[in-house]
């Protein structure tokens, strides 16, 4: 369903797919960017299949036997498996996150997750993803959270839940040149979270994209 504000610009579902951020995200330079280099940039990330996989309690399945896309499901925090087509990241005891561009992801997990062992919800439109890159991207997280992102502790290709400015958020870490970070909120909090580490990121700078 359009906000108010879709509905004032005559917009429809069945005119163009409304993305999380459709109305909040805004592109050009902001905050303090003058005569500076590689700025902050930030952006919405559209499109993606996001799938949680909660294995039952009941469950007696190994899941070690376990690959989608030939990955295996990562058993611990902070760790994340990885290809150019999915990324599974681990958010508690037998729980996971299978984030990819792939429309078919779906599909394809439900291919080696049956129905009797494990609870497949496909999450992808309950999600807001913003994406922060650059080398001062942390310093926005840590104004934020409180998590602790010290290298020992977090690193590429590691992820972590916790939370921006109040709001729950999934921390997602994929590159580290340049510092690279997708991060998920539930979609109804998707415009307060992008206000607030835009607002954030004002300090240094940055560039909407």
């Amino acid at each position: 369903m359009l906000t108010q504000k879709g509905r004032g610009l005559g917009l429809k579902m069945t005119d163009i797919n409304v993305s999380a951020l459709h109305f909040d995200h805004k592109l050009g330079l902001f905050g303090d960017y003058e005569s500076k280099s590689n700025i902050i940039k930030i952006s919405e990330v559209k499109d993606l299949t996001i799938v949680q996989i909660a294995k039952f309690k009941k469950s007696q399945v190994n899941i070690d036997q376990i690959k989608i896309d030939n990955l295996s499901l990562p058993i611990s925090y902070p760790e994340v498996s990885h290809n150019n087509n999915l990324r599974i990241l681990w958010t508690g005891p037998d729980t996971w996150i299978c984030v990819s561009q792939n429309s078919s992801t779906l599909d394809e997990i439900k291919k080696y997750c049956n129905d009797n062992d494990f609870g497949i919800t496909d999450l992808s439109h309950s999600r807001a993803v913003v994406q922060i890159q650059g080398d001062q991207s942390i310093d926005v997280l840590k104004k934020g959270s409180p998590f602790n992102f010290n290298q020992d502790n977090f690193s590429v290709n590691n992820s972590a839940n916790t939370s921006y400015n109040g709001i729950n958020v999934m921390i997602d870490y994929l590159n580290d040149n340049p510092k690279t970070f997708n991060i998920y909120s539930l979609r109804s909090f998707g415009g307060s979270f992008y206000h607030s580490i835009t607002d954030s990121a004002l300090e240094y700078g940055y560039e909407g994209i």
